[in-house]
């Protein structure tokens, strides 16, 4: 058996990664695990040298690791797309979120509103800006802690309507996902996979990479509300 292989990964992926290392393992006999985090957290702890095999983060940030030599630029793989969804509280009214334009009438008259620290969050904000309704908002807006998901803080009822990557909300009790942003707003993050430099058994690694961007992962990540890469 190969040696344990240990991953870092922001919370977007976390029930992905989860299922898909405990195919591999039974598979190949070969331990895999993630730690998943923030994702600011994530990439801090793999620039500053801690061990891991593998990072799995948005595709801009696996990027800024390459230029930082912390990862093996000709390692890195696209794994999967990940889209925005709306969440309001279980038994709350669903708001209409079939057009821009709705979606903004949304969370203009949302007691609050939520987004996340990682990049969707970065991009959402882009978004109000856009729509000149940042000042507007002003303390209705709540930014989720790092490695906290959007839909907690919506299931407490801390958040009327809550921004998020669809993986982080499917499977959180007490909300319901209203559904995806629409076409001409959707946010798409791509995630991606590197071996880091501290990884030893690059062997296999390079094994663990072809199953991750594989057919026999697919049904894995759709089912995570993701698509594959």
């Amino acid at each position: 058996m190969s040696d344990r292989i240990s991953g870092i990964s922001s919370m977007a992926t976390r029930s992905m990664l989860a299922e898909l290392a405990s195919d591999y393992r039974q598979r190949h006999g070969v331990e895999v695990s993630f730690e998943s985090v923030g994702g600011v957290d994530a990439a801090r702890r793999v620039l500053d040298g801690e061990a891991f095999d593998l990072v799995v983060l948005a595709s801009d940030a696996i990027d800024k690791l390459i230029a930082a030599g912390r990862v093996n630029a000709h390692s890195k793989v696209d794994l999967v797309h990940s889209g925005v969804a709306v969440a309001v509280p279980a038994g709350a009214p669903q708001p209409d979120i079939g057009s821009e334009v709705a979606v903004r009438q949304a969370v203009l008259g949302a007691r609050s509103v939520g987004y996340s620290t990682g990049p969707s969050g970065v991009q959402l904000l882009k978004l109000f800006e856009r729509w000149g309704i940042v000042q507007t908002l002003g303390q209705r807006l709540v930014q989720a802690p790092a490695g906290v998901p959007v839909g907690s803080l919506v299931a407490r009822g801390e958040i009327a309507l809550g921004f998020q990557q669809l993986s982080e909300l499917i499977n959180v009790e007490g909300i319901r996902v209203v559904g995806p942003l629409p076409p001409a707003i959707q946010i798409d993050t791509v995630f991606s996979a590197a071996v880091c430099s501290t990884c030893r058994q690059p062997k296999a690694l390079r094994a663990l990479l072809e199953f991750l961007v594989s057919p026999m992962a697919d049904e894995a990540k759709r089912r995570h509300g993701m698509v594959p890469g």
